[in-house]
């Protein structure tokens, strides 16, 4: 008869390896169940693996135009609040001028009128977010437009030269009086229309025609910003000033008719082209939410595919994780009793 020998040192060994598969097991089966998802992907996947990780790239570049509509969506909606104030400021001035005309306001009321709707262009138009000016066009990093308000601004200074350079004097001064509608009619047509609606604009705007360029999806593009170059402003602008600069009981009751005449044609206009700007961004606005609606669809649908490759049953990790524990305690208690063997405690 063979007798055969077991040692105690080879069975704790061989319980001490198996403790630590079960130990690794352990870390692989809590990561499945916290994630729901394979712990190693490759493993699991085998060739199938690229697959997963074009998922993953499609996803977060669908997550990064989203995150860049939210800005230009933010950038937009100030935008619009801007327009509607200056539109609203216009009609205001409408409703002013078109009292002037009957001669039922003071000069000086119609000036004030005026000076606020200029000092609101330039709080509108110089507004920022994130650090970035809104109406600047992609010169995002200077502050758009000139304070006319300021005596010491190019956009003031050229106004008066010009003014002084046509008439002989400057606005204000007594000699107004004898100016003519058909000389300020001269003025308007031939010397301040150029510097709103023509080189001279440079004085009042810093901003670019070019307007922000955004990737609102993977195959579209959108104007996500409002320049203060636009018509619309340009006219409101002109319209505000010639009145705030020339508008005073030193001019001319033929003076001041020929201004307010102009003033109420540009203002008309200035609020329609603001209206429609207003609707065209309006667009913009909805063509970003419905782009984001879609992209959202996407990433779901990308999301759930992640999920039929790389999901795993939270119930039967559970059931895993508990019964690699159970095993471990097992093995901790035998290891406990095979140390507390001894032939001594034998004999």
């Amino acid at each position: 008869m063979k007798v055969s020998f077991v040692s105690s040192q080879a069975i704790s060994q061989a319980i001490r390896y198996q403790m630590s598969r079960m130990q690794a097991d352990l870390v692989v089966a809590q990561k499945e169940v916290a994630t729901l998802r394979v712990a190693d992907v490759g493993l699991a996947l085998g060739a199938r693996t690229g697959v997963s990780v074009s998922l993953y790239r499609e996803i977060d570049r669908l997550k990064g135009i989203t995150d860049t509509n939210q800005l230009a969506a933010s950038r937009l909606d100030s935008t619009q609040i801007g327009m509607r104030q200056l539109r609203e400021s216009a009609s205001d001035l409408i409703a002013t001028l078109t009292t002037a005309v009957s001669g039922a306001s003071d000069p000086a009321i119609v000036k004030q009128q005026a000076d606020q709707v200029l000092g609101q262009m330039t709080s509108v138009l110089n507004a920022n977010l994130n650090g970035e000016h809104l109406f600047a066009g992609i010169n995002t990093d200077v502050q758009p437009f000139n304070d006319f308000l300021d005596p010491t601004s190019p956009n003031r200074v050229a106004f008066d030269n010009a003014f002084t350079t046509h008439f002989g004097f400057p606005a204000g001064d007594p000699a107004a009086a004898a100016i003519t509608e058909a000389e300020m009619n001269d003025f308007l047509d031939n010397v301040a229309d150029p510097l709103f609606f023509g080189a001279g604009w440079a004085d009042w705007s810093n901003a670019t025609d070019q307007q922000i360029t955004s990737r609102i999806t993977l195959t579209e593009t959108a104007q996500t910003s409002v320049s203060a170059n636009i018509p619309g402003f340009r006219k409101l602008a002109m319209a505000a000033a010639i009145v705030s600069a020339a508008f005073d009981d030193s001019m001319s009751q033929a003076g001041r008719s020929a201004i307010l005449a102009r003033g109420l044609d540009l203002l008309g206009s200035a609020v329609n082209d603001l209206a429609n700007q207003e609707g065209s961004t309006g667009i913009t606005q909805q063509r970003i939410e419905k782009a984001n609606e879609r992209m959202s669809m996407q990433i779901d649908i990308f999301t759930t595919s992640l999920l039929d490759l790389e999901g795993v049953d939270g119930y039967e990790a559970s059931t895993k994780v508990t019964g690699l524990l159970a095993q471990i305690e097992i093995s901790y208690s035998l290891t406990a009793r095979m140390q507390q063997l001894s032939l001594l405690r034998y004999l």
